[in-house]
């Protein structure tokens, strides 16, 4: 699903300006974020990792029209599909599409800014991230989230950036790992609350 579809939005680019191809990316964006919101019910049950109606969901012969299944799941072979196991297809292909698609959109955008990146933070830092990626990933999702950093205005990837100059590291694909992160089933903010442990102890700690 994810290649047959990002052959179809590739094949069709615009090979004009930067601005064209930033609006015809975010023009598939927001069709792709549109069948989310057409099967928001059963996204959010996803989403939240929600198992209570799996038996209804995701076993053989178990399709009940009440629960809104994807139309196309009456033409399938219902000895080897269920009822939705397609629309979470699409889902997880569509938030990979998403992932790629604001990618470019980045570098279109930030192409010329760069080199200006780069000599912001030409002073290479001593400071060594030791901890685990995926923890620095949740850590400036959650400072990003708050607003605290530049009022709230201050943009995912430079953040990012800031933090791979600031700790001597590679974050790789952030947008996937933050996915993955909110996809968790059990403790979706594991290293924060970690840190709030951790202070807490400091503190405990001091007192004594």
């Amino acid at each position: 699903m994810y290649y047959v579809k990002l052959f179809s939005i590739e094949s069709k680019r615009p090979r004009s300006s930067n601005k064209s191809q930033v609006k015809y990316f975010n023009n598939h964006i927001d069709r792709l974020q549109n069948y989310f919101n057409d099967n928001l019910e059963f996204y959010h049950y996803f989403r939240r990792g929600a198992i209570f109606l799996d038996e209804e969901y995701f076993m053989r012969g178990k399709a009940d029209i009440r629960l809104f299944p994807d139309s196309l799941s009456f033409f399938t072979d219902d000895k080897f599909s269920t009822s939705h196991d397609t629309t979470v297809a699409t889902i997880m292909a569509y938030d990979m599409l998403i992932i790629y698609l604001k990618r470019e959109i980045d570098k279109l955008e930030n192409n010329n800014s760069m080199e200006t990146n780069f000599n912001a933070f030409k002073k290479q830092s001593k400071l060594f991230w030791t901890g685990n990626k995926t923890d620095l990933i949740e850590l400036i999702y959650a400072l990003h989230s708050s607003g605290s950093v530049n009022s709230g205005t201050a943009d995912i990837k430079e953040m990012a950036s800031a933090c791979e100059q600031m700790f001597n590291i590679d974050l790789g694909d952030y947008y996937r790992t933050f996915l993955e992160i909110r996809s968790r089933k059990i403790n979706q903010t594991k290293f924060i609350d970690k840190l709030k442990q951790s202070l807490e102890n400091k503190m405990l700690d001091s007192d004594e």
